[in-house]
């Protein structure tokens, strides 16, 4: 939200249009505007100048005839004051000493008009000449500051889809695990990465350091590991790692637990770049605790980075702990209480307090398939009112902001679809979506 971009001018907007007829030399369009960004900005150009295009310009002939009025007075005036009869191109760039200052004057007058009309002419032939466009290079509105766009949140699909072999036979990519580098390199890659960087939660003491972590043959589970909770106490987890390109269903980790239960582990330790809204719901099999860590977007590039452990790779974010408050006109409000967190140290959930999320958004009317941001809210640390007038180097409307600063949203309409979805992200950029069915009262006060 504090970031700076700079802001384009837009070729459907009439800022646009006049900067196009100035670049052009030509009327500005009549064509009404309504801003579209997709036709385009107003892009630099450098001109493809040809003997063709220069001849086929008639506005240089309307450029000579305009200054013809204001050059042949003052060459007249320079012949009579010299005693000479040059013509235009015998006027020589320097002056004599022994001019006289009245025909020193009138020679600068004559220059500076010859200077500025051959000007002009170099401008109407870029103008008129073809040009092949800068797409990297829009002009830009030095008058207008661009926060940000629309809010948009984009998530890897939960569809999986088949791969159609040569002899028409049907694979699936998630089983078989075929990724963009291959199913070994990119799970033995978690693993080592794994195996130095453990599993961080929103508390830095939280930190799951392994003693061992090994490979495991599994259907499901690539490895095995080992760890010591808060009293000491030696725990076995299995590693679930999810698709290099894909979501992870809750399907896939009851699939993983029930592996991890048959395998005699404690725990089943889940690693994947994305999950569905429906497994955040699933956090226990029977006596196997889930963990869902979410792994970081760097890890696409850990074969070109050092594993120094230091980064947060996998991330365990807890679901979001919410209150759906009564409102009037039959309305609803949500209320964020935090995040409620597993700690593996000690078996329990804890939940955290409202500052530990950096901005929470509500999708109050979720259709089962795609998040729609029809409500965001910012909560941050420390002062984020002082920090983004700093950042913006602007006054920002106190009233505008108290109501994007709030934990509690405004009311809104009971969803059509019985359903709403809250997502949470902390200042570590990690998030969590959880969905909520509005009929539920164990959600309501």
């Amino acid at each position: 939200m504090g970031a700076r971009y700079p802001y384009y001018l837009l070729a459907d907007s009439s800022e646009g249009k006049l900067k196009e007829a100035e670049l052009t030399c030509s009327m500005p369009s009549a064509d009404p505007v309504s801003r579209n960004i997709r036709q385009g900005f107003v892009y630099e150009r450098v001109p493809h100048i040809t003997l063709k295009s220069i001849a086929n310009n008639t506005e240089i002939d309307t450029i000579w005839e305009k200054w013809k009025s204001t050059l042949e007075p003052l060459r007249e005036q320079l012949n009579t004051a010299l005693g000479t009869v040059w013509q235009e191109w015998e006027i020589p760039r320097e002056t004599q000493s022994t001019w006289s200052d009245q025909a020193i004057t009138l020679h600068a007058n004559w220059w500076d008009a010859r200077i500025a009309r051959q000007k002009e002419i170099d401008a109407s032939i870029a103008a008129k000449a073809d040009s092949e466009y800068l797409y990297d290079k829009p002009y830009e509105d030095k008058s207008k500051v661009r926060v940000a766009g629309p809010f948009t949140v984009e998530s890897l699909s939960p569809h999986r889809t088949m791969i159609v072999n040569d002899d028409d036979t049907i694979t699936d990519p998630l089983k078989h695990g075929a990724t963009a580098e291959g199913a070994t390199d990119f799970a033995q890659m978690i693993l080592n990465t794994l195996r130095v960087a453990g599993v961080q939660q929103a508390h830095k003491q939280d930190r799951i350091s392994f003693e061992s972590l090994d490979g495991w043959p599994g259907e499901l589970l690539a490895g095995k590991g080992s760890y010591r909770d808060a009293d000491g106490t030696l725990k076995t987890a299995g590693i679930f790692i999810g698709p290099e390109f894909g979501t992870v269903t809750r399907v896939d980790l009851v699939e993983a637990a029930r592996e991890c239960a048959d395998a005699g582990f404690n725990v089943l330790i889940s690693c994947a770049f994305n999950y569905e809204a429906q497994s955040t719901e699933f956090d226990k099999l029977g006596p196997i605790p889930v963990l869902k860590a979410r792994m970081n977007a760097d890890l696409h590039m850990q074969q070109d980075l050092a594993n120094s452990g230091k980064g947060n790779l996998f991330v365990i974010f807890g679901e979001p702990d919410i209150d759906i408050l009564d409102a009037p006109d039959d309305q609803i409000q949500v209320k964020i209480n935090g995040v409620d967190v597993f700690d593996p140290s000690t078996g329990e959930v804890r939940s955290d307090e409202p500052d530990n999320i950096a901005c929470w958004f509500i999708d109050s009317d979720y259709n089962g398939e795609s998040f729609f941001v029809r409500q965001a809210y910012f909560l941050g640390q420390n002062d984020p009112y002082k920090s983004l007038k700093t950042s913006l180097k602007a006054e920002i409307d106190q009233e505008a902001w108290e109501s994007l600063n709030s934990d509690t949203s405004v009311p809104f309409a009971k969803p059509t679809t019985g359903r709403i979805a809250v997502k949470v992200i902390n200042h570590l950029g990690d998030e969590v979506m959880k969905v909520y069915r509005v009929g539920d009262r164990s959600n309501r006060v």
